[in-house]
């Protein structure tokens, strides 16, 4: 009777904590909120780090929206008068209509890509895959080149194409990317050909595939992500160049719109600076749809170049 009733009055701690569980949650619960109040700090800064390389573009931006006495007189970002008018006078205010200097750098960004693309694809190919004389001679002072400043060339470049008759034309600016005389596209596409198995050329030519068919049916499908890094580079390089089409490009009509940028200020003080905002803001929206639409391409082709798959 006595063992019944001390069983069953026995007290369980089944559904309890024991004392080193309780002491450990009650040390995590501090870890917690330090972690907590560290990814704040970190968040913190990196939006203020954010500000602080976005500021001059916002400035920009609010800089089209004000008047032309109210951009260098007030700190503050925010106009007190909303002026849309910049636009309207930076895109036809001119002798020659703006769009007629983005259609000109659309066209020499276009053809660039399309030559980088083409040209650099080829030599890269030939690098990585065929057997020649001299094949690491060449490449060696292919890449010695990236060491030599464009300056350099200039004289001799403009002397040749002033014999040519090329001088304010686009061919200058065109011509040469037909030519893979980018070395680091070459370099980069060289890298990338490497990690693609030899096993898939060696099958084609069993099969009877030549080194084009090589070249155009299997290395070009599988190397999507470096040819879109090479032309993405070679779009915003080339829309962004100022002074490739200062030194060739004398006649208005043909400039780009770096160029078209720069006429907007005015040596005597007669500046249009809102206008100049306003159309640097437009010059930046290619750019930026490039990068948006083909970011995840860009990442996956600089990422993977060089590495065995």
């Amino acid at each position: 009777m006595n063992r019944a009733s001390q069983h069953k009055a026995g007290p369980t701690f089944s559904g309890q904590l024991g004392p080193g569980k309780a002491a450990g949650a009650a040390d995590t619960a501090p870890e917690e909120g330090r972690r907590w109040y560290l990814s704040l700090l970190i968040h913190i800064g990196l939006l203020g780090a954010s500000f602080l390389m976005l500021y001059p573009l916002l400035w920009m931006l609010a800089g089209s929206l004000k008047d032309q006495s109210e951009i260098f007189g007030q700190a503050s970002l925010l106009p007190q008068k909303w002026d849309f008018s910049a636009y309207a006078r930076g895109w036809s205010g001119m002798t020659i209509s703006f769009g007629t200097y983005f259609w000109n750098s659309l066209v020499i960004a276009v053809l660039s890509v399309v030559g980088n693309v083409v040209s650099c694809s080829l030599a890269a190919f030939a690098f990585a895959r065929l057997h020649f004389r001299g094949r690491n001679l060449w490449f060696a002072l292919m890449l010695g080149t990236l060491m030599l400043p464009y300056h350099v060339t200039l004289i001799p470049q403009y002397v040749l194409f002033l014999h040519l008759g090329w001088v304010n034309t686009i061919l200058p600016l065109v011509v040469p990317k037909f030519l893979a005389v980018d070395a680091f596209f070459i370099f980069l596409m060289v890298q990338f050909f490497r990690g693609i198995p030899r096993e898939l050329d060696e099958a084609a030519m069993m099969d009877g595939c030549s080194a084009w068919r090589i070249y155009s049916r299997i290395m070009l499908p599988l190397s999507l992500p470096v040819l879109a890094t090479a032309a993405i580079f070679s779009f915003i390089w080339t829309w962004d160049d100022f002074f490739g089409p200062l030194i060739y490009l004398s006649d208005s009509g043909s400039y780009t719109v770096q160029l078209g940028l720069r006429s907007f200020v005015d040596s005597t003080g007669n500046s249009d600076w809102s206008g100049l905002f306003a159309m640097s803001n437009l010059s930046l929206v290619p750019v930026f749809v490039i990068f948006l639409f083909f970011q995840r391409l860009l990442i996956e082709g600089i990422a993977t170049a060089g590495l065995k798959r």
